[in-house]
């Protein structure tokens, strides 16, 4: 499988992914290696990494605790000071194993330290390797709030290998999907379609390398999303404030990443028919479909101010306005649209119908 090269690194695949890392290592003076994991990766991926290349088993591993609940400063704070301890510096190598809390967090602390040290990012869940595979984007949450601290910052080379993926339940799985049906759904028809028609989301890892493919399409474009890389955020706008919700309150189950924003899909696709003319049979399609892989999660009516006054901390808002990318059709959005009050109330009631 060939690999996607972006403006500033290569997206390897599978066993050429492996031949990418040895050959980096062995051509490259690092002068330590350090290979960030969570608890889960730790025991499931790095044997498999340690099978492939037998000098990491050398390499000093720093481990966090598995979840979105640890993705704050104080786990860079406990990355940074292994690092220091262990003699990292500025010609150190810091190895993400791991999914997009690993990657994220990951690359925030190697941009970081010391101003900056090198990173390798090895996703190991869908959704790390269709979403966080490309962009440069790292960082942290600040309580709740989603990705509020970070900078953009380019690995070295990203490694997708899929046997990764055996480890994940199900749930993950879907979370993974609801990112490639978005890709469709801002750029693809056609792929939109091919991923509708799939059975389960375990069918859809023959497909990753199309969904890496379109995002670093419109990333190339526009690396620093001052323009179209915020079509990206489709769903993301009422999801992450969803996810946000669900993770800060101690009465709701917390979601996994994509489940939150499929709701904010089926959500911002209502939105789009009244505010983009985006065609009401196009948005129940998109409706359906989601609802078909993802349970519908019951959202309490009481609980949605809070969930709208989360969306001032949307980092696509400016001036004080609250900026939606929203559909024009299917394989189409556009981005930078205000959403009166009364239609965020009616898109939670077309949700709950």
């Amino acid at each position: 499988m060939n690999a996607i090269q972006t403006d500033s690194h290569a997206v390897f695949f599978e066993d050429a992914a492996i031949e990418a890392l040895r050959d980096h290592i062995s051509k490259t003076s690092y002068s330590r290696i350090f290979v960030l994991t969570d608890n889960n990766t730790a025991q499931h991926c790095l044997p498999e990494l340690i099978r492939w290349i037998p000098e990491a088993a050398s390499w000093t591993c720093l481990e966090i605790k598995a979840g979105e609940a640890h993705k704050h400063i104080g786990s860079c704070m406990e990355v940074w000071e292994g690092l220091s301890a262990s003699g990292a510096d500025r010609h150190s190598l810091l190895v993400n194993l791991g999914g997009g809390v690993v990657t994220d967090l990951g690359g925030f602390v190697a941009s970081t330290y010391q101003r900056g040290i090198r990173f390798i990012n090895i996703p190991t869940s869908l959704l790390a390797m269709v979403d966080a595979s490309v962009g440069g984007k790292t960082g942290v949450d600040l309580g709740p709030l989603k990705n509020q601290v970070g900078v953009i910052n380019q690995p070295e080379m990203v490694l997708i290998c899929k046997v990764f993926l055996k480890t994940l339940d199900p749930r993950e799985l879907r979370s993974g999907f609801a990112e490639m049906l978005k890709h469709g759904l801002i750029r693809d028809a056609d792929y939109w379609r091919q991923l509708a028609a799939l059975e389960t989301p375990a069918d859809a890892v023959a497909h990753i390398r199309h969904s890496v493919a379109l995002k670093n399409e419109v990333v190339q474009q526009d690396p620093t999303e001052k323009n179209l890389r915020k079509i990206l955020n489709f769903g993301h706008t009422l999801g992450h404030a969803i996810e946000s919700h669900f993770l800060g309150h101690p009465d709701l189950e917390t979601l996994l990443h994509g489940e939150a924003i499929v709701i904010g899909m089926i959500l911002e696709a209502f939105l789009a028919t009244r505010l983009c003319d985006l065609p009401e049979h196009q948005a129940n399609e998109i409706r359906d479909v989601l609802l078909s892989h993802y349970p519908r999660v019951d959202i309490p009516r009481e609980h949605r101010p809070e969930i709208v006054r989360l969306l001032i901390h949307d980092k696509k808002n400016t001036h004080g306005k609250v900026l939606f990318t929203l559909l024009e059709q299917i394989g189409k959005a556009t981005y930078n649209q205000e959403v009166p009050a009364d239609l965020l109330e009616a898109s939670f009631d077309y949700y709950a119908e």
